[in-house]
């Protein structure tokens, strides 16, 4: 999901090459969409758009935490210093809808996989 994202941005910077990338840091991070199935079995019962907000807080604490400890030891492969939305340059908030529409797709792959 990273590479397509960052290849789009490659597009809207008009680098026909769409160029994606990622880091192995990134790796662990996402494994901890593992906890979103977890999350799910509590939230089930609430609104799509709750479960999303649920799901954009849980990925942001990760996101800070895991930005923050990398950031410290000056390996973090991001940096948002330079967006409005920053929260210590390693979150946005303006990605709070992007992160929503992320926890229900893995949701939706997780419930069809229960099936």
């Amino acid at each position: 999901m990273e590479i397509l994202f960052t290849a789009f941005d490659s597009f809207r910077r008009r680098e026909l090459k769409l160029m994606g990338r990622t880091s192995i840091w990134m790796f662990p991070i996402y494994g901890l969409a593992v906890l979103i199935e977890p999350a799910y079995r509590y939230t089930k019962r609430l609104p799509a758009l709750l479960r999303g907000l649920v799901y954009s807080a849980g990925i942001f604490t990760m996101e800070f935490l895991s930005g923050s400890f990398l950031k410290k030891h000056g390996i973090c492969p991001w940096d948002y210093s330079n967006a409005k939305s920053n929260v210590g340059g390693v979150i946005r908030l303006d990605y709070t809808p992007f992160w929503m529409a992320a926890g229900l797709i893995f949701e939706k792959i997780l419930t069809k996989k229960q099936k």
